[in-house]
């Protein structure tokens, strides 16, 4: 029973409609057609009636009996009816028997039932004709049998038989199979949906190079499992991650803490151990700090303060803030913007981004280098560059680096915590920015800004993104 699930399918009722409403169609079609022939064989044969009494009624009287008599022979079909009757009434030529009462004697076509001499058909014939009477009182009749008509139908039934009935199993064919070609599609996407549950991340939904809707909703569902795999992998290692960042300044305030109580012996010695236990405490509140604002970001609960935002003004003011502790780092600082740049965003944030890339490349550029912060524009986009001399980003770690916590070997021993980039990647996201990541020699980020239009538009994830570069 499961091969014939397709009957109810919403596919093949739809198709079964087509083909009843297609049967419809059809019919009415062939009803006009066939109303259409028999209304001009009627109008052709009264015509033609018309032009042959009066051609009748002009010749000699001794000479219409033998006109009548010719015109008889030559019907070969024998629908032709002619008769010629006296003042009386009485039959004088032709193959009709008397007048009928109803016809009327004015030469206008009308339909009658005529009666021949010699009946050759076994029902009573459609006739057409016209009566005048001519000069002496004599009555010409003259008549024709459109029984042709009913030929005709019979005719248009065959067609409308042969023509309609594999038309319509043609439909009720094509419906199946396309019910059954979806019943397959949906079968085989509930079973990958059902290992996708399961756990199987990377399951895919079947996805053929056409252009469908079930093929462009099958590459949405994909890439947003794409999506779901990467944030899923990302945060399976988180939990271990913040455990390891909180543990080590938690221990290091206790045994700060431990050993003040048990060694302090003055009001200086408790107030310096004091001071290492709240740095601690702060670092690990500073992690819970940076936890709560990403997740804040991701989860879009900061586009209410979106508004115009002067991003040349920015990118001074980040230069001003980091200038002074470039300097104390021997690092030279310069900006270059080539224009004002209005885009659309949180100030806040993207204060918070520019600042966090220039405080990476004056941490890890060593004394004697170089940063730069440039701002370059065209007529919709716009470049925010944060280029430097210092060891740079390598290709393995371009995606890992925007992860939370993640620190590299070179990284150890500087202070942080590992969330800037996540924050940075987080916010160019929520703005539908771009961020690339260029590979050494030295280092360079880019942040790709539409100026173009206001609101934040669905961009690639940072991931992706930085892989284009």
């Amino acid at each position: 029973m499961r091969q014939f699930h397709f009957i109810r399918s919403n596919t093949f009722l739809w198709a079964l409609a087509v083909a009843a409403a297609f049967a419809l169609f059809v019919v009415g079609l062939f009803a006009f057609i066939y109303w259409k022939i028999d209304d001009y064989l009627i109008v052709r044969s009264d015509r033609m009636i018309t032009t042959q009494i009066d051609f009748l009624a002009r010749l000699p009287s001794a000479r219409r009996v033998n006109a009548i008599t010719d015109h008889l022979e030559q019907d070969s079909r024998g629908v032709q009816y002619a008769g010629l009757f006296d003042a009386a009434g009485a039959r004088l030529a032709g193959n009709i028997q008397r007048v009928p009462q109803e016809l009327e004697l004015d030469g206008v076509v009308q339909g009658v039932r005529l009666d021949r001499i010699t009946q050759s058909i076994d029902h009573d014939p459609v006739v057409r004709a016209a009566a005048r009477r001519l000069e002496g009182g004599a009555i010409l009749v003259m008549g024709r049998n459109v029984d042709e008509t009913r030929e005709i139908s019979s005719v248009v039934g065959q067609a409308l038989a042969l023509g309609l009935l594999p038309a319509f199993c043609l439909c009720l064919l094509a419906g199946a199979c396309l019910s059954i070609r979806a019943q397959r599609r949906v079968e085989e996407v509930n079973q990958r949906v059902r290992r996708i549950v399961a756990g199987d991340l990377r399951e895919r939904l079947p996805q053929d190079n056409v252009d469908d809707p079930f093929a462009r909703l099958a590459g949405i569902v994909n890439g947003m499992l794409d999506e779901m795999e990467t944030m899923i992998n990302a945060l399976t290692g988180v939990g271990n991650d913040i455990a390891h960042d909180l543990r080590t300044p938690l221990t290091r305030a206790r045994l700060a803490l431990e050993r003040g109580r048990t060694h302090a012996a003055t009001l200086e010695q408790l107030h310096e151990v004091v001071d290492k236990a709240v740095a601690g405490i702060d670092q690990s509140l500073a992690i819970v700090t940076a936890l709560l604002r990403l997740a804040e970001i991701e989860n879009n609960r900061r586009m209410a303060g979106f508004g115009d935002v002067a991003l040349d003004e920015i990118l001074r003011e980040v230069c001003d803030v980091y200038e002074p502790i470039a300097e104390d780092k021997n690092v030279a600082l310069g900006v270059a913007i080539d224009r004002k740049v209005q885009v659309w965003g949180d100030r806040d944030l993207l204060f918070e981004t520019v600042a966090n890339l220039v405080d990476n490349a004056v941490k890890f550029t060593p004394a004697g280098g170089m940063v730069r912060l440039e701002l370059v524009s065209t007529d919709k986009t716009a470049f925010v560059r944060v280029s430097d001399t210092g060891p740079g980003i390598n290709e393995q770690e371009r995606e890992a680096v925007l992860r939370r916590f993640y620190r590299s070997d070179k990284m150890r021993h500087t202070p942080g915590v590992g969330l800037g980039l996540s924050l940075v990647a987080a916010i160019v996201k929520l703005h539908g920015f771009r961020l690339i990541i260029y590979p050494p020699p030295g280092g360079r980020v880019e942040i790709l800004v539409s100026t173009g239009a206001k609101g934040p538009r669905p961009s690639t994830s940072p991931n992706r993104a930085s892989r284009e570069a």
